[in-house]
């Protein structure tokens, strides 16, 4: 006889139709109920980690991995940033080291007068540490010659100063003179090019220009100064900032992008644990299905079960039968999900794009949002988590069922049989 006794049974139950309806239709809605809720899980997990990644591409897009500076309560004024840039450079692991200013101002076209950060760099290191020259730039560092007095504006800025390329602005910036009296410093730039990120914080208040250009209004105390470093993988700058720590003189700080942009990711986290919280409570849901599809079989069986128990079957044999069966399909459906998650997961774009000629609109219009497409990236750590519980929730929607099967009283089943 097929060993053991209680898989073979469980099988069995599993593969009859039985002659209930009721009790099949509740079987596969528990079943889909558990594989689409795995797989919305999956799906939604993959697509905010492709907003996480979009969102650090462009963030990383015009900011370096980590930043070198002065703080304000700092008494460390006289750095010498070329040396300490060769040193950073030396640091394994970091493949660009630049210097940068970086300081608050305003943007004048008269009649307009607009906040901005005005950030100098120098164009021939820039292309080192960060991805400003690949494409998001509508003009040229080149451009940004020493002594020119150009500026390349974010877009948000340009329009609320209506301006455009080849038009002038004036950039004041707020300084004290060594007396402490104040002494704004006004400098004329031509526009000579526009970037566009796709973040408020950047095309709204970003200016970029030459590092000397800049430095010409750089308050005397020098702490605008900096340096951008560039490692060879972002995700490795809280690994390897700590190195390159240990080459900073006393009063220099480093801040990796993670510290610099914390909140951004923080705010992603909290996003996809609580759609993480509310999704899996469909495979909750789904887990109660099976427990009254499995009560409503082990009443439908108590004869089958007063037999097995009159023929010598112990309690946990029984149990375990109705434990087969529920783990069966609640796996099988668990099973099932992953499967469609995972093809869901890799192929969003082009479902999302099918869904949108089908039924004639647009999920991100152009004219409102910069991320025109769903982007998706599958993490395999995930799809085990997802899985890992929705086969826990499963398993223990079995207990309360099979252990109510194992109590039935033979004697009391078989009375009116």
């Amino acid at each position: 006889m097929f060993q053991p006794l209680s898989l073979f049974i469980g099988l069995r139950y599993v593969r009859s139709r039985g002659r209930k309806f009721f009790i099949s239709f509740i079987t596969l809605v528990s079943l889909l109920g558990v594989g689409l809720g795995v797989a919305a899980l999956i799906v939604v997990l993959s697509v905010m980690n492709g907003f996480e990644g979009e969102l650090r591409a462009r963030l990383l897009a015009l900011s370096s991995h980590a930043r070198v500076f002065v703080p304000a309560e700092s008494g460390a004024t006289s750095v010498d940033w070329t040396e300490l840039a060769t040193k950073v450079r030396a640091v394994p692991g970091v493949v660009g080291a630049a210097p940068v200013i970086e300081l608050e101002a305003l943007a004048v076209h008269t009649p307009e007068m607009v906040p901005i950060r005005l950030r100098g760099i120098d164009p021939l290191r820039e292309a080192d540490v960060t991805d400003v020259h690949k494409s998001i730039i509508a003009g040229r560092l080149s451009d940004l010659t020493p002594g020119a007095d150009r500026v390349i504006l974010g877009v948000g800025v340009a329009q609320l100063l209506s301006v455009g390329v080849g038009d002038s602005v004036t950039l004041l910036v707020p300084a004290v003179s060594a007396s402490g009296a104040p002494e704004p410093k006004l400098r004329e730039f031509t526009v000579t090019g526009l970037l566009e990120a796709g973040l408020q914080d950047h095309d709204s208040v970003l200016a970029i220009a030459s590092l000397s250009d800049v430095a010409s209004v750089v308050p005397h105390d020098g702490r605008a100064i900096g340096l951008q470093v560039q490692f060879t993988n972002a995700l490795d700058a809280p690994r390897l900032a700590p190195l390159v720590a240990q080459v900073l003189p006393a009063g220099v700080e480093l801040r990796d992008w993670t510290v610099e942009h914390a909140n951004y990711f923080r705010a992603i986290r909290i996003e996809k644990t609580m759609m993480a919280i509310i999704l899996m409570l469909i495979v909750a849901v789904a887990a109660f299905n099976l427990v009254a599809m499995l009560v409503m079989v082990v009443t439908d069986k108590r004869t089958d079960i007063a037999i097995l128990r009159t023929l010598g079957t112990s309690p946990r044999r029984v149990m375990g039968v109705f434990l087969t069966q529920g783990l069966v399909i609640g796996w099988f459906g668990v099973g099932m999900g992953v499967l469609l998650g995972v093809l869901l997961a890799r192929n969003a774009g082009a479902v999302s794009a099918w869904l949108e000629r089908i039924f004639r609109f647009q999920f991100f219009n152009s004219d409102v949002y910069y991320i025109t497409r769903i982007p998706s990236i599958l993490d395999w750590s995930h799809v085990a988590w997802v899985a890992g519980i929705a086969l826990t929730l499963t398993a223990l929607a079995t207990v309360y069922p099979a252990v109510r099967a194992s109590r039935v009283p033979p004697a009391e089943a078989l009375r009116y049989e």
